[in-house]
């Protein structure tokens, strides 16, 4: 696979974990304010994904979206690290680690793959941005 395809799909397969994320997520958080945040996160990680979907079909390239046994376990991660607490500042916690992994995987892909189209690059640092500004706005919440 070229540097291109790998890049969306990284792109595409993030985007995907904070949708899939966010709205398990929403199903579990009580405050309103923190709900309301949320479904903002979740649309812009909906747009990033949809942008990568396209431009992985206007390049040729195939989607490859997260596997079953990764949806799994997350979906499972989930469920037992909000068991005993359903707070907005647990819920907050979790998300401000899943953003700075996602913030480091995205700096060391913006790196490793240099030299990508430009589109695609300029949609990793959108998605950067997006990661770092999440971690910003949880912080009120813990």
């Amino acid at each position: 696979m070229n540097a291109n395809a790998e890049m969306l799909n990284f792109i595409y397969q993030n985007s995907q974990m904070g949708v899939r994320t966010i709205d398990q997520l929403l199903e579990i958080a009580e405050d309103e304010e923190f709900r309301k945040h949320l479904r903002a996160q979740y649309d812009e990680y909906q747009a990033i994904h949809d942008e990568a979907a396209l431009l992985l079909n206007k390049h040729g390239f195939d989607e490859k979206g997260i596997n079953a046994f990764e949806k799994l376990r997350t979906y499972l991660m989930i469920n037992m690290q909000t068991l005993t607490d359903k707070s907005s500042s647990h819920i907050a916690e979790m998300l401000i680690i899943g953003s700075n992994m996602g913030i480091i995987d995205a700096i060391k892909n913006l790196k490793k793959y240099d030299g990508v189209e430009q589109e695609i690059t300029d949609l990793m640092e959108r998605l950067l941005r997006i990661e770092e500004n999440n971690v910003q706005q949880l912080k009120k919440f813990l």
